[in-house]
């Protein structure tokens, strides 16, 4: 059995670490920070799996593919749905604190579905989750199965004439290298750190997917990035308004004339605030006004057993009490649908490197269906770990492909703002070519992702999902996938066909 690296502690990580483990292979996980840092801690709302009565992974499937408009891979979304009921179970069984009702798991209504499909721990999902998780992980710790590298980052891909034979990391505290060898698996999360403007980890700077873009991984559909409607500015970051708050009954209002406008009721009458987050978003760009959240029809019995972690957000963070006053809100980045391009077996197009979770692209096409991505991430990891078995770690003494160049702060600033400018909600031509003029004066290898992720928004000549281009407001009839890769300096881009879904709007 040759060993295998897992990059990243987050679901996805863990997920494709304990999978291995449990089937005898010995596993290096490898993080600047403990998983208790990781990002996945931080999802709120829930993981979808189809456990209601009259719900089916069918209807999953078909409410996934529908939110992601048609872009994302049927098989994998096929396969995630059935696959989800499973997975809640098991992580029940493993110790996650779901809310319960009678003898089974509670089940909230979420963005994009007529049903109640999702399973929540109060609104910290993410948190429990992770715990269970965690704790079994350590299960296998123990047996010498997974060793930790806690304090360690990518700082190459070690590559063959056959593949990627393992990588090379570098300790953030003492600067020592070391080289490890093996199938690699990427779980390394969004990439929040080349914007300025999210609500996910700052810890997630997107360098490590630069230098797996960099050392020939090809990315896909990066122009769609999530803008989540209700986020709240804090310093440094967005705070989160997780969608749990609208599910138990929290209404989104600007001010029309001095009174409330309850402008998504008007707009979609059968979701209404729960409308796909990618609509929400767009309204609010086209309104162009302040828009509120209002929690004070929320019971104060709802507060303490389902929205908890919001409320004690609001108080410590907003200084405001969503109970009596509502919250001023507007769209923030929040999860990012493209990622490096995996086929159904989440390989890269680098043999013996795989990805999972969000650093990849596969589940959730143009727009992610709120509850999916913990989900995605699970499944991911496991289906990446199988893959990563079966396959084996190819042959040949590799050597380091790329080595990361440290990027100014001047620069990784210009960056950054650069990109929440270009890239926002609404899009167009001129905007996204002054990114892309503006990146390739950025001569480093982390802009060079960003440059591709803005190639690839300017390529698409379309409005669908998360990608909103106000010169081209309408889907294309042709459903095509971006890919770019790199090559040198240079940032090369095709579209290809996207798979016949049996799916129809």
């Amino acid at each position: 059995m040759s060993p295998i690296v897992v990059l990243g502690a987050g679901l996805a990580g863990l997920s494709a670490a304990i999978e291995a483990a449990e089937n005898g292979y010995e596993v290096t996980v490898v993080s600047p920070k403990p998983s208790e840092r990781a990002q996945s801690v931080m999802a709120e709302g829930g993981m979808n799996a189809a456990l209601g009565e009259g719900d089916s992974p069918k209807r999953h499937f078909e409410d996934t593919i529908k939110a992601g408009r048609f872009l994302a891979d049927p098989e994998a979304v096929m396969g995630m749905a059935n696959a989800a009921p499973g997975i809640a179970r098991r992580l029940r069984s493993l110790g996650t604190m779901f809310n319960i009702r009678g003898d089974e798991m509670d089940l909230r209504a979420f963005g994009g579905q007529k049903t109640r499909r999702t399973v929540f721990a109060q609104s910290s999902t993410g948190k429990q989750i992770m715990s269970a998780v965690i704790q079994e992980a350590r299960k296998y710790e123990f047996k010498g199965l997974i060793r930790r590298l806690s304090r360690h980052a990518l700082s190459g891909l070690l590559l063959s004439g056959n593949g990627c034979t393992g990588c090379e990391v570098q300790d953030v505290y003492t600067g020592e290298s070391l080289s490890l060898a093996g199938s690699v698996i990427a779980a390394l999360g969004g990439m929040n750190g080349l914007f300025n403007r999210y609500t996910g980890s700052q810890d997630n700077t997107g360098a490590a997917t630069a230098i797996l873009f960099q050392s020939g991984a090809s990315l896909a559909n990066g122009e769609f990035i999530q803008y989540h409607p209700t986020t709240a500015a804090i310093p440094g970051k967005r705070i989160l308004i997780s969608e749990a708050a609208r599910s138990e009954g929290g209404r989104l209002f600007c001010l029309k004339n001095g009174k409330p406008f309850y402008f998504m009721e008007e707009k979609d009458p059968e979701l209404k605030n729960l409308a796909p987050r990618d609509v929400i978003t767009r309204e609010m760009a086209f309104l162009g006004e302040q828009a509120y959240l209002d929690l004070t029809p929320i019971s104060n019995d709802a507060f303490r057993t389902r929205l908890s972690g919001t409320l004690e957000d609001c108080l410590t963070y907003l200084r405001l009490d969503p109970r009596k006053k509502p919250i001023p809100v507007e769209p923030g980045i929040h999860y990012f649908m493209g990622g490096l391009l995996v086929d159904i077996r989440h390989q890269t197009n680098v043999p013996g490197l795989y990805a999972a979770g969000e650093c990849c692209y596969q589940y959730h096409g143009a727009n992610r269906l709120g509850g999916n991505s913990l989900l995605g991430a699970i499944y991911g990891g496991i289906i990446a770990a199988r893959s990563a078995m079966a396959d084996g770690c190819p042959t040949g003494r590799g050597k380091v492909a790329f080595v990361q160049e440290t990027q100014p702060t001047q620069d990784r600033l210009a960056m950054q703002n650069a990109m929440s400018s270009g890239l926002g909600p609404i899009r167009d031509k001129a905007g996204l070519e002054r990114l892309v003029n503006t990146l390739e004066r950025l001569d480093k290898s982390v802009p060079l992702l960003a440059k591709a992720i803005a190639i690839s928004a300017l390529n698409r000549k379309e409005s669908r999902g998360a990608h909103c281009r106000s010169d081209f407001p309408n889907e294309n009839s042709e459903i095509k996938n971006s890919v770019a890769s790199a090559n040198g300096r240079e940032v090369l881009f095709s579209a290809r066909e996207a798979a016949n879904y049996g799916v129809h709007a």
